[in-house]
């Protein structure tokens, strides 16, 4: 063996043939004669196959092949070729193979893999050892391909119903192998119709298997008939779907039938079975083309109903009833499950790869416009989208979520759902889902924030231990960003999270407890919450996060014990907190009693209150912050009785002592000012009753101060008056609780007196010492804020005699704030006691606006200039161009003049009416007690006016409780400012870097403990009430005008009257309009409360409220309408414009009422506004009110570029030809103090307008195009004539809203309008001519507009040149463009343009010498101001002069210009640059770009037509 030669393969084949054959050869005379003739029958097919190197087995063993099998089939082709028998003994093979094959052992041993032989001698005599089976090397042969195959189809009819056999072999599977992946197929064609024959009648596993190998047996030239065949086939046969489907994937197929597949596909998809829906969406998607993927991706997701793939929530819970008898149906469950998961893989997969897929989606989601087609495949896409591809979709999946949210159209009912149902699906995308609810909560716009909240709600309600520690670590990451919005909501979230999942949060405890590192950021409500979800967490009945107790209790005594006033108020808010936690009410149940607090729970309630109330003496600050935390939490919480006795008792006996005295005792301590006992409400001897002992404290507090005791006489320093306010509501929340809202027991205080001081001492303020003035300011001080908080107490009570007490004490409230205002007035830099005591404020506040302040001048309308108006500081650089505007406007002798005609009617006016003296208190209300929002019932009651009074000045009816209108403004003003803090959402702003943060919460602690939601339902119940107010107001105006002859200034009006009424007309509307701007109302689930909301306006004019929305929107805004008739002031005028567009927009169709609103503005806007003087209305307010008015009427119109035409070129003409002081006659609002106020508008509006002029394409129709000509046309006409009027108005303010608008009108052009230019060029040459003409004018004068903001080296206007410069000169090289767009390039050349100024004299400083026709030019031109329409044709002439030598000879113009009749192309020798030489009938069109001649003032663009 070792000795023998290793032969190549081939070799050994022949050798082992020729011993075969010599073998035969030497025993064939020994073998008998029957033997050979049954081996001649036999053993054609078996002879070819031995002497091939294949021996036949019989039963289980496999057929062995001695030889490769490449080597096998050269040989049997060789020994077929080279029989003398051929092509005969082909057949004679295949019958020999049928015989053969008719055992089914032997037919399964040829088509299962044959074994190499292994001999002794020759152990490597087959490569390798795998083989092919025998049949499949016989089909590798092309001359036995055919005949095999049809032996094998019919064959495997025998073995279609037996199933698996022995060893899990199948013969039908092992058949259908044996065609796949062959060299070559002889006969493609007839296979495939032989394979869907057998389709057709075999059962379905066999045709599974069948329609699966299609790809790998048949050819590409039957791919595209097999696929139709199969596309029928789909819509016959559900069964098929996956393998028909696995199939054409594979399948090579034209784009056209690919198409129509799908289409079938996707009209099959809702009787496709669940399991088979992945594969269904896997091939829809992985068929679509670039052209095709929105189309396809938008048929997908309507016809894909995930809805149905999971069962209702009604069913899911009574199969988890049922989940002890059965597996089957979670089963089930699990199987929808995870369909939907692999349909969301699916999805997945194309998104990744395939852009135009992920771009389809985003684009498929976008286009719904209703809520209720929204579905809950379109959020799981999304979160796919936004995991998948960070750098692409990511930002489109936020956007579009985002807008959808902030539209209402993806909704909270949405999220809900697809948590609650696919969960399984959603835990996947739990990275997306937390990113994405991050980017919502930290988003400025206050709609999308609270969509992030329930994201977070949901992932920690829903997902695993693992998620839900993520979810509160990302919350307090949020809690310690410092964002307020932020912040608030993460605050909100945890205390939710507390309270639903109390045991899964206490696992998360060390979390939120990190917070209390960065309290520094935190605002007192939010530390109020931040200790409130800590302590329910320690504390709570439970228990559950008990192990932070000690770490509370640490820090609370540790902020307590510190000397810094921030941090104790920390430690007072974190132990209140506790008491609450610790000390709560917790019923049992209904049937059991309550047990009572354990001991030594009480016994740490009372020690922790103990220690609050020790640490608290010697601050009164500290004190009162006690007081007023106590009170919060006891109107908050319900206390266990035992602990409310206990604060209820010492408070009592405490308010008593400290600050109720009896009348007649005589006071002991020195007092600067004699006491006197003031505002006694009660009807007993005065000797035997009670009084407030406000002054003695206040004089004893004071010197306590001055003699700087700290350590000693505690009580009195407890007793501070500072404390007055807060420990009376305590007290009063005290007796409500115990007693269930009755304050009998405390309703002497409503009536009891103080004991203040002669209010005399007021009128004497300049003759009292500093310390006398500021004494005098506290006293005033509390006495208003003890009013304050008396009312906030009784402001419920139902007895007539309670609420004519009430109402009185609001009366001493405002006739004490005119005493205030006046004290303040001359009292420099004084400081108020502190009211509101968890803010900033009370570590010492300064006033900016207490600088030494005089008495504070009226304007024109004869209100107050109020010092720190709320609008002061918001257009002030608006405010600054307007007074610049008057002046610069006015020559300088009369203005003196006027001033001092001003100052003495004003010395007259102060002297008549001294109550309007002093200063405002707008910038002092942080310094006031906060009212409650019951307080605002009190708006309830009646008006009071003149109507109701007798003669003497004495109500006709008694028994009625009214307001006056002193009062209601002060109710209205302070509802307003509470609307705005609550129902106006503003963005979120993070604050500057180093920049102190003012905290705008102050002085509305009590109300930011309630909803938005809460504050809408109490506005809409105060509307009859505020409607009820409106009209008064009106009846009000409506009778004087018609006793004083339409005129409000009739001879016997009473000027403060008329200015109360005239400003609660105007709070009423603010308020009106406050409360419906809220948007909340866009949220599906308070649309019943704008519709009662809207009902009780409608109820006013028709008394029917059962009306759809639109109906009472439409009625709504009817009854409002009937208010235009009387308004006072046209800031009451503005606010009911205001109004009427918010209550518009709150229909389905708010272009409807648009007519009406432009309408409305532009009566206000015709109309002459008179004070109740009879002087006319002027100062910043009223150009502030008027900008916003004139700015509706635009909006609202229906062609803004008419109303500027109309306003532009008559409006402003007749205020031209009028005398100085006048104004425009049919526009009174019109004058020349107001022009800047109308140009601005003006100028924005147009401006605004032209970017909403469509984009011309090619495509469009004739008819399009000449519309949008035309309004261009009218555009820049409207351009034209505002440019032109800074040669009347030249002014700073006017210069510079020119040349900011001029530049982005010019761009908006170059972007929308030359493009229209491009395709009208040639059918509309005059129209073409005359735009650029009447544009090129304008140009020209902005760009003298720039040498003139050089010249004067003015900063403001010279920004705006460089970015105005180059859109000048963008203009020119555009229309060079044009030009060569349509063959007119010739025309075009360059010239020289010198610089002039506003009046179109050349800059001295650029002048050249030999310039002497320039010179006799300028002589001639006008000095005088024109109107702009007759300044630009001087202003050509002049032109014209200096560019002439520069046209003559340029006369070759190209002929492609030419078409139709063009004779008016040649303009007359007047227009600009009109000098023509040599013209007969053909057209010239030339186009001039001058350059500056000196190089600092860069390039100067003109264009001339010719």
């Amino acid at each position: 063996m070792m000795r023998k030669k290793r032969r190549s393969s081939v070799d050994k084949g022949e050798g082992a043939t020729a011993t075969t054959k010599a073998k035969k050869s030497r025993g064939s005379t020994r073998q008998p004669k029957e033997a050979v003739r049954e081996d001649t029958n036999e053993s054609v097919f078996s002879v070819f196959l031995r002497q091939a190197g294949v021996t036949l087995r019989q039963g289980c063993t496999s057929n062995e092949i001695a030889v490769d099998q490449v080597v096998f089939q050269k040989r049997i082709q060789q020994q077929l070729r080279k029989s003398p028998k051929y092509p005969g003994v082909v057949q004679e093979f295949i019958t020999g193979l049928e015989s053969h094959i008719e055992d089914p052992e032997s037919f399964r041993n040829c088509l299962l893999p044959c074994v190499p032989q292994l001999s002794d001698g020759d152990a490597s005599s087959v490569s390798g050892s795998f083989q092919e089976s025998l049949l499949r090397m016989l089909l590798g042969i092309e001359m036995l391909q055919t005949s095999i195959i049809n032996t094998l189809l019919e064959k495997l009819p025998e073995f279609m119903l037996d199933g698996t056999g022995d060893g899990g072999i199948s013969v039908p599977h092992l058949i259908i192998n044996q065609l796949k992946w062959l060299d070559r197929v002889v006969d493609s064609k007839e296979l495939a119709t032989k394979l869907m024959e057998l389709v057709s009648v075999a059962p379905v596993d066999v045709q599974q298997d069948i329609i699966t190998s299609l790809p790998e047996i048949l050819e590409d030239s039957q791919h595209n008939d097999i696929a139709r065949e199969l596309n029928s086939l789909l819509q016959t046969n559900t069964q098929l779907t996956v393998p028909i489907l696995d199939a054409l994937s594979s399948l090579n197929l034209s784009s056209s039938l690919l198409t129509e597949v799908r289409g079938a596909v996707m009209s099959t998809l809702a009787a496709v079975q669940l399991e088979d829906l992945p594969v269904v969406v896997k091939f829809i998607l992985h068929s679509v083309s670039a052209f095709d993927a929105y189309e396809v991706v938008n048929s997908l997701r309507k016809k894909l109903e995930l809805e149905q793939c999971v069962l209702p929530p009604v069913l899911q819970a009574s199969q988890s009833r049922m989940r002890g008898k059965g597996a089957a149906m979670a089963a089930s469950t699990h199987a929808a499950g995870s369909s939907v998961t692999l349909i969301m893989d699916g999805i997945k997969s194309a998104v990744r790869f395939q852009k135009m897929i992920s771009e389809a989606w985003l684009k498929a989601i976008e286009s719904v416009d209703e809520a209720e087609n929204h579905k809950v495949i379109d959020l799981l896409v999304l979160f796919i989208l936004h995991c998948t591809n960070p750098n692409q979709s990511r930002r489109g999946a936020e956007r579009i979520l985002k807008s959808k949210v902030r539209t209402g159209l993806i909704q909270e009912a949405l999220l809900q759902k697809t948590f609650r149902d696919y969960s399984q699906v959603m835990r996947g995308y739990f990275a997306s889902i937390l990113a994405l609810a991050q980017c919502l909560l930290r988003s400025p716009d206050p709609c999308v924030v609270p969509f992030g909240g329930h994201m977070y709600r949901l992932s920690f309600t829903v997902f695993d231990p693992y998620c839900q520690q993520e979810v509160v670590g990302s919350l307090v990451t949020h809690v310690c960003s410092g964002v307020g919005g932020e912040v608030d909501m993460a605050l909100e979230l945890l205390c939710g999270l507390v309270t639903e999942n109390p045991s899964e949060m206490a696992l998360y405890a060390v979390f939120v407890k990190g917070i209390l590192d960065y309290m520094d950021n935190l605002t007192p409500q939010q530390i109020r919450r931040l200790f409130h979800l800590l302590s329910r967490l320690a504390f709570g009945q439970q228990q559950q996060g008990s192990h932070i107790q000690d770490d509370m209790h640490i820090v609370i005594r540790k902020q307590l014990s510190s000397t810094v006033p921030k941090y104790k108020r920390i430690g007072i808010i974190g132990a209140v907190m506790i008491v609450g936690s610790m000390g709560a009410f917790r019923p049992k149940g209904k049937e059991s009693k309550n047990e009572p607090l354990p001991q030594e729970t009480f016994r740490q309630v009372t020690a922790l209150l103990e220690l609050v109330r020790s640490s608290s003496e010697s601050s009164p600050e500290a004190g009162a912050l006690y007081y007023d935390e106590l009170a919060n939490l006891i109107l908050s919480s319900t206390l266990d009785p035992q602990v409310q006795e206990h604060i209820a008792k010492s408070v009592l006996d405490d308010f008593q002592d400290g600050f109720v005295v009896d009348l007649g005792l005589e006071t002991t301590c020195s007092i600067p000012f004699p006491a006197r006992v003031m505002y006694n409400l009660e009807e007993e001897d005065t000797q035997d009753g009670i009084a407030i002992n406000l002054l003695p404290l206040l004089a004893k507090d004071i010197q306590n101060k001055g003699e700087q005791q700290c350590q000693t006489k505690k009580a009195h320093k407890r007793v501070s008056p500072l404390c007055l306010s807060p420990f009376f509501r305590l007290l009063r929340l005290c007796e409500e609780k115990q007693h269930q809202g009755d304050l009998e027991e405390i309703d002497a205080l409503l009536g009891c007196p103080l004991i203040l001081t002669d209010m005399e001492a007021v009128e004497k303020m300049e003759s009292l010492s500093k310390a006398e003035r500021e004494f005098l300011c506290h006293l005033l001080f509390h006495t208003i804020n003890w009013f304050r908080e008396v009312i906030n107490a009784f402001c419920r009570q139902k007895e007539t005699e309670m609420k004519m007490k009430v109402m009185t004490r609001l009366q001493n409230i405002t006739y004490l704030q005119t005493l205030l205002e006046r004290a303040l007035a001359g009292t420099a830099g004084y400081v108020p006691p502190v009211a509101n005591f968890d803010g900033e404020s009370s570590d010492g506040a300064t006033l900016s606006s207490t600088a030494p302040v005089n008495k504070a001048k009226k304007d024109g309308s004869g209100k107050k200039r109020k010092t720190p108006g709320k609008a002061s500081s918001e257009s002030s650089s608006q405010l600054e161009e307007m007074t610049e505007a008057d002046e610069t406007q006015q020559d300088q002798p009369e203005k003196e003049k006027e001033k001092e005609k001003e100052k003495e009617k004003e010395k007259e006016k102060e002297k008549e009416k001294e109550i309007w003296h002093g200063v405002s208190l707008v910038s002092y209300r942080q310094f006031f007690r906060e009212l409650d929002m019951e307080v605002l019932s009190v708006l309830q009651c009646g008006l009071l006016s003149r109507s109701l009074l007798d003669s003497e000045l004495h109500t006709k009816e008694k028994e009625e409780v009214l307001l006056g209108p002193a009062e209601l403004v002060f109710l209205l003003e302070d509802m307003l400012r509470k609307l705005e803090f609550s129902l106006t959402s503003a963005p979120v702003k993070r604050a500057p870097f180093l920049k102190v943060r003012t905290d705008k919460s102050v002085g509305f602690s009590h109300l930011q403990q309630r909803s938005s939601k809460d504050i809408a339902a109490c506005c809409v119940q105060l509307l009859p009430a505020l409607c009820s107010h409106l009209e008064n107001c009106h009846n009000h105006f409506q009778t004087l005008l018609s006793e004083n002859d339409g005129v409000v200034d009739g001879p016997a009006t009473d000027v403060q009257e008329q200015h109360l009424m005239s400003t609660c007309y105007q709070l009423l509307l603010q308020v009106l309009n406050t409360t419906f701007s809220w948007s909340g109302f866009n949220l599906p689930g308070q649309r019943s409360l704008l519709k009662k909301a809207l009902g009780v306006l409608a109820e006013r004019l028709n008394g029917h409220s059962e009306l759809t929305l639109e109906q009472l929107v439409k009625h709504s805004f009817e009854y409002l309408l009937n208010f235009g008739s009387t308004m006072p002031s046209l800031s009451t005028a503005l606010c009911l414009s205001q109004l009427l567009s918010t209550v518009s927009e709150k229909g389905g169709n708010p272009s409807t009422y648009r007519e009406q609103t432009a309408s409305l503005a532009k009566r206000f806007l015709s109309q002459d506004w008179l004070t109740a003087r009879g002087e006319k209305e002027r100062g910043n307010k009223f150009n502030e009110a008027l900008h916003t008015l004139l700015s509706i009427y635009l909006e609202n119109v229906d062609d803004v570029l008419k109303a500027v035409e109309e306003i532009a070129g008559e409006r402003i003409p007749e205020l031209l030809n009028a005398a100085k002081d006048e104004s425009s006659a049919s526009w009174p609002t019109l004058s020349r103090q107001t022009f800047l106020v109308f140009y601005k508008v003006m100028m924005a509006e147009l401006e605004k307008a032209v970017r909403k002029i469509p984009a011309s394409k090619i495509s469009d129709n004739v008819e399009a195009q000449n519309e949008k000509l035309l309004t261009w046309n009218l555009a820049v006409r409207d351009f034209h004539i505002l440019v032109n009027f800074v040669k009347v108005f030249d002014s700073r303010p006017v210069l510079n809203v020119c040349l900011k608008y001029g530049r982005l009108f010019l761009e908006s052009f170059l972007k929308l309008g030359m493009p229209l230019l491009d395709f009208s060029f040639k059918r509309h040459k005059e129209d073409v001519q005359n735009l650029l003409k009447t544009i090129q004018l304008s140009t020209r004068q902005l760009h003298h507009m720039c040498g003139h903001s050089k010249i004067n080296q003015d900063t403001s206007l010279t920004n705006h040149v460089p970015a105005l410069k180059k859109s000048l000169e963008l203009f020119v090289y555009r229309v060079k463009a044009t030009l060569t767009l349509n063959n007119c390039q010739e025309a075009f050349w360059i010239g020289n343009l010198k610089n002039r100024n506003l009046r179109g004299e050349e800059i001295l400083s650029q002048r050249t010498e030999g310039s002497d026709d320039d010179e006799d030019d300028e002589e001639q031109e006008e000095r005088h101001p024109v109107l702009p329409q007759e300044e630009s044709e001087d202003e050509a002439q002049e032109s014209d002069a200096e560019e002439r030598e520069k046209i003559k000879g340029k006369e070759n113009v190209d002929e492609d210009c030419r078409g139709g009749d063009t004779s008016h192309l040649t303009p007359s020798l007047e227009s600009p640059c009109s000098r023509v030489v040599g013209t007969s009938g053909t057209d010239r069109v030339a186009v001039r770009v001058t350059r500056s001649r000196t190089s600092s003032s860069g390039v100067c663009v003109s264009l001339c037509f010719l």
